[in-house]
């Protein structure tokens, strides 16, 4: 009598992501369709260098502004600008800089504009109250150790700064400032407080400091806003704002300027030409290997 009985089919793998083991495999086992749905460079972006120098440009334009506000600094320890040229310069600044975001911004209402002159005229009443105590804060520190923390403290505001947003949260805007943001602001406070306390009267700390703190709160939202309301026009402003910077900087000292205008060739020009020559160096994988991702927002 023959053996009709069959030996039994081998078990199949299952592609699955339960059940513990199966008999036979391996707990890491695949098999030849693991690789079937393998994608190479799926989410590489293919960026143009032209769009890369433009979007650079906002970092520039935000290093001549701390770069201006450095030179008032310089200028008024130097006793070139006095307490009046100072507060000129302040009401100029507030001025222009409501008048900008009046003009940019269309959802901004009286109500909102009233809101933020009411803010204002309780920071600087508050500013000028404080005077005295910036004024003789750090009488016992030597100048060299001033200049090296207020240095270490712009770098730092430089490092952290968001170039891609606003210091505080513009009219319209769903998102509040980063964290690093917040810390790059408090940084450049500081930094101008160790400068403030280095002048010789009340009325000379209370305006620069007044124009530092007009400068890194409200440039930011300033230049953002334009930013909004038209990409070329931030273009134009940008630009004179570099020829600007660069004259005033060679006024000061021939070496700063070299060393000035060659750091925005570098942020403008080589930083963009060396991102598009990474590029071509990227290598990315995906593949069912890869963990899920949501294809929603959770805050929703």
């Amino acid at each position: 009598m023959g053996d009709n009985s069959s030996s039994p089919n081998p078990p199949r793998w299952r592609k699955v992501a339960y059940g513990g083991m199966q008999p036979g495999f391996e707990d890491n086992h695949t098999d030849e369709s693991f690789l079937e749905q393998m994608v190479m460079n799926a989410s590489v972006v293919k960026r143009d260098i032209l769009k890369v120098m433009q979007d650079s440009v906002s970092i520039s334009q935000y290093l001549c502004i701390v770069a201006l506000v450095v030179l008032v600094w310089a200028y008024t320890l130097r006793s070139s600008l006095d307490e009046n040229s100072l507060l000129l310069l302040d009401v100029s600044l507030l001025g222009t800089g409501f008048l900008i975001l009046v003009l940019t911004e269309g959802m901004l209402s009286l109500n909102l504009l009233f809101h933020y002159i009411l803010n204002i005229s309780f920071f600087i009443t508050g500013l000028y109250v404080l005077a005295p105590i910036y004024q003789t804060l750090t009488r016992s520190i030597s100048s060299d150790s001033i200049w090296a923390l207020t240095i270490s403290l712009l770098v730092l505001h430089l490092f952290l700064h968001d170039y891609s947003g606003s210091t505080i949260k513009a009219p319209g805007a769903l998102q509040n400032p980063t964290l690093t943001s917040c810390i790059s602001l408090n940084a450049s406070v500081v930094a101008s407080v160790f400068i403030a306390s280095r002048l010789p009267s009340r009325l000379h700390v209370f305006a620069i400091m007044l124009f530092s703190l007009l400068v890194f709160l409200f440039a930011p939202l300033v230049t953002y806003c334009v930013k909004k309301y038209s990409f070329r026009l931030h273009l134009l402003f940008s630009v004179a704002l570099m020829i600007v910077t660069l004259a005033f900087v060679h006024m000061l000292h021939q070496l700063l300027f070299v060393l000035f205008l060659g750091l925005l060739v570098f942020v403008n020009v080589v930083c963009p030409y060396w991102l598009i020559r990474i590029q071509e160096y990227k290598f990315e994988i995906n593949g069912p290997w890869d963990e899920a991702k949501l294809c929603f927002d959770i805050t929703d």
